[in-house]
C-alpha cells in the first residue's frame, strides 16, 4: 500500500472520529469566590489614583476587580457582596466568569456608598458575616474581603467580638485598600453628593464601653478596672477617628485569626495573582474536547507530503547549496 494512501486514510479516520465529539477527562484548577466590598464612608477617602487622577478607595478597588476579572480561568465562578454596618450582604451567588463577564462588570460598576444603610463599620463582625454567607453556599466558595479596616465605632482590646468558627472552614484573603496616612473622610448625602468632611465632634472617638455605664449614685460612672484604651493592634486613633488610613496591622491580625491570607491592593495585576493563589484553587474534574487536536493532527498528515516535496525541490534547486553554506 502506498504511503500517500495510508496517510489519507489516517487523516480521514481522525476527522471521522471528531464527529463523535470525543473528550478526555483531566484535572483543572478553578476558583470560586464571593467578593465582599466595603461600602462604608471611609472607603470614599480619595487617597488612590486612577489614570493619574485622585480616586476613592472604593473606585480603585472596583477598577482593580474589573481588570482582574478576565484573568480568572473559564469555569471559575464569582459573586459580589457588600459590607456595611456589621454584616455582609450577598448580591448574587457566584456565576461562571466567562459566560457572565458583562453582567459581572455591570453589577460591579453599580456598587457604591449609596448602598450603605448605616454609618457604622464593624469590620470584624462584617468579616464573620461574610464567612457565614460563604459557609451557607454550595461548595463553600472562598471569601475575598475588600476593606480599609476602619472600625467605627472604634474597638477596645478588652471587648473585641469573639466568634466560634474554627479557622480554615472557609479559605479566603483580606484585601487592604488605602494609604496608611490618615485623611479626612468625605461626608455625602443619601444621593452621594458631597457635603464636606466629617468633623471630630461628629464621629465616635472611643468605643462606647470605654465610657463606662451609669451608676446608682448621682453622676458617678462605673468603668471596668484596668480597662485598656482602644489602641494597640486594632488601629484605633482616639481623637482622630474622623480621619482614616489603611489599618494594615489590624487586617493582618484578622487574617491570621481566620486562616486567611492578606493582600495590600496596589495594582490590578497583583490583585489578579492574589485571586488566583493556588491556596484558593480547587481541583475540578473536567472533560477536554479532543475535536480540535484531532483536526489539527489530520491537517498535519495531509500537508506533510507537500511540505516534504517542497523541501526536496528546494534542496535540489541550482544555488541551494551555496545559499545554505552562506
Amino acid at each position: 500500500m502506498r504511503r500517500e494512501t495510508v496517510t489519507l486514510a489516517l487523516a480521514a479516520l481522525l476527522l471521522a472520529a471528531g464527529f463523535f465529539q470525543p473528550t478526555l477527562p483531566w484535572k483543572r484548577s478553578l476558583f470560586e469566590h464571593v467578593v465582599v466590598i466595603d461600602v462604608t464612608q471611609s472607603m470614599n477617602v480619595q487617597d488612590q489614583q486612577i489614570d493619574g487622577k485622585p480616586a476613592s478607595r472604593l473606585a480603585f478597588a472596583r477598577q482593580a476587580l474589573h481588570e482582574a476579572l478576565p484573568d480568572l480561568p473559564c469555569g471559575s465562578k464569582l459573586g459580589w457582596a457588600i459590607f456595611t454596618e456589621y454584616r455582609s450582604y450577598l448580591l448574587f451567588t457566584p456565576v461562571e466568569v466567562c459566560a457572565n463577564r458583562a453582567e459581572l462588570r455591570a453589577s460591579l460598576a453599580g456598587i457604591d456608598g449609596r448602598m450603605a444603610w448605616s454609618g457604622n463599620s464593624e469590620i470584624a463582625k462584617g468579616l464573620h458575616s461574610g464567612i457565614v454567607v460563604s459557609k451557607a453556599l454550595p461548595n463553600r466558595p472562598s471569601l475575598v474581603f475588600v476593606t480599609d479596616g476602619h472600625e467605627s465605632p472604634p474597638l477596645n482590646p478588652r471587648h473585641r467580638p469573639r466568634f466560634d468558627d474554627p479557622p480554615g472552614e472557609v479559605t479566603g484573603v483580606i484585601v487592604g485598600v488605602g494609604e496608611p496616612k490618615p485623611s479626612p473622610i468625605p461626608k455625602l448625602d443619601p444621593l452621594g453628593r458631597p457635603l464636606g468632611f466629617w468633623g471630630a465632634d461628629e464621629v465616635a472617638q472611643v468605643d462606647p464601653r470605654s465610657l463606662g455605664r451609669g451608676a446608682s449614685v448621682g453622676q458617678e460612672s462605673m468603668v471596668e478596672e484596668g480597662s485598656a484604651p482602644p489602641s494597640t493592634g486594632l488601629g484605633a486613633t482616639p481623637g482622630s477617628e474622623h480621619l482614616s488610613g489603611l489599618r494594615e496591622p489590624y487586617l493582618k491580625l484578622l487574617a491570621g485569626e481566620n486562616g486567611f491570607a492578606y493582600h495590600r491592593l496596589r495594582s490590578a495585576a497583583a490583585l489578579s495573582q492574589a485571586l488566583r493563589d493556588p491556596a484558593l484553587a480547587r481541583p475540578v474534574s473536567v472533560r477536554g474536547d479532543l475535536r480540535l487536536p484531532l483536526a489539527a493532527l489530520a491537517a498535519l498528515l495531509l500537508l506533510a507530503p507537500y511540505a516534504t516535496a517542497f523541501w526536496r525541490r528546494w534542496r535540489r534547486a541550482p544555488g541551494a547549496t551555496r545559499r545554505t553554506a552562506a
